[in-house]
């Protein structure tokens, strides 16, 4: 397998991390707003993100973590805040010189946050294609902006082994670019495009396939917005190429016979005539009360051609509370 593109990517963050440089890859999405929580100015000016991929409801009951691709340590740091113990976050990254500056950036950070302490981070030197950490031994673990630079059976590789290390029910928390326009080929195998995150966009329904072969038998699509455009004035292409951002959370749940649940942000509303409606499947719709509904259950609701049931399309946005 030829792994040697991934040097570019190595170079590139190698010079990202020894001069920070504000908008290399940098997410348009708010910054979490926590109370007590300071985040360094350098720290925020290396945030090489596309989206967030720390959410609250995922970060009960003090989870360890497993986050790949530090960065600055800006999404490490905000694990923390929901994980306040020794060795709580493990951080890993293949660039020495990130994790030199993750390092500095968390020291800083505990000078400006009281209830923060650096041991609550184990930082590794860690690949994301050979993870050093045991089988089923992390609650969640997240990337943000790295896996769409793999190439397809590296990107299967890597998937397979963040499966590996979660446990059962446990969540893999990914942001990363999509495109749904043709991405040409000299684009694809442009190196440094790619660890730019800009050239190794899927098309969402190819990655959310690529995350269900890989086993996890839910997966919720929780935000899609517009990210960067690729046009031909200042790139090598004949035409424009919309690249989106997603937040996505693929869940270890065992795989249901009939396919994995995938919600992207569907709804049911039933306006019948009688309290509720029940398909006998497990889906019990209140009368004028909406119900998030997987893609799954939206087809097979749709396949009853009633005229009394209301079905959205998808909204690419998904905050939990759905039918499975």
């Amino acid at each position: 397998m030829d792994t040697s593109y991934l040097s570019t990517t190595r170079d590139v963050y190698k010079e990202a991390a020894l001069n920070p440089q504000p908008g290399l890859c940098c997410t348009t999405t708010p910054v979490w707003q926590l109370p007590e929580l300071a985040i360094p100015r350098k720290m925020l000016a290396m945030n090489y993100g596309c989206g967030s991929t720390v959410h609250p409801r995922d970060l009960v009951n003090s989870p360890t973590v497993l986050y790949v691709g530090v960065g600055g340590g800006m999404e490490v740091l905000q694990f923390t805040y929901f994980s306040r113990r020794q060795g709580g976050i493990i951080g890993l990254d293949v660039v020495d010189e990130m994790l030199a500056a993750c390092r500095e950036n968390l020291r800083e950070a505990e000078l400006q946050n009281a209830w923060f302490k650096s041991s609550f981070v184990d930082l590794r030197k860690g690949d994301a294609l050979d993870l050093p950490i045991a089988d089923a031994s992390v609650d969640v673990a997240a990337q943000n902006c790295l896996f769409n630079i793999f190439h397809d059976s590296d990107l299967e590789r890597a998937l397979a082994e963040m499966y590996r290390v979660l446990k059962a029910h446990g969540r893999l928390i990914l942001s990363d670019p999509v495109s749904e326009s043709p991405m040409p080929e000299h684009l694809i195998n442009d190196e440094r495009l790619r660890a730019l995150c800009l050239t190794g966009a899927l098309p969402l329904d190819a990655y959310i396939k690529r995350l269900t072969n890989t086993g996890f038998g839910t997966i919720e699509v929780r935000a899609r917005r517009p990210y960067r455009v690729l046009s031909p004035r200042h790139y090598p292409t004949e035409h424009l190429i919309l690249v989106e951002s997603v937040e996505i959370c693929a869940v270890k749940d065992p795989m249901p016979a009939d396919g994995p649940c995938v919600f992207t942000g569907k709804a049911a509303i039933y306006f019948g005539d009688d309290d509720y409606f029940d398909d006998g499947k497990g889906h019990f719709l209140t009368r004028n009360q909406p119900l998030a509904v997987c893609d799954k259950t939206a087809a097979a609701l749709a396949a009853l051609r009633r005229d009394d049931i209301y079905l959205s399309a998808s909204t690419w946005f998904y905050d939990g509370g759905g039918c499975c």
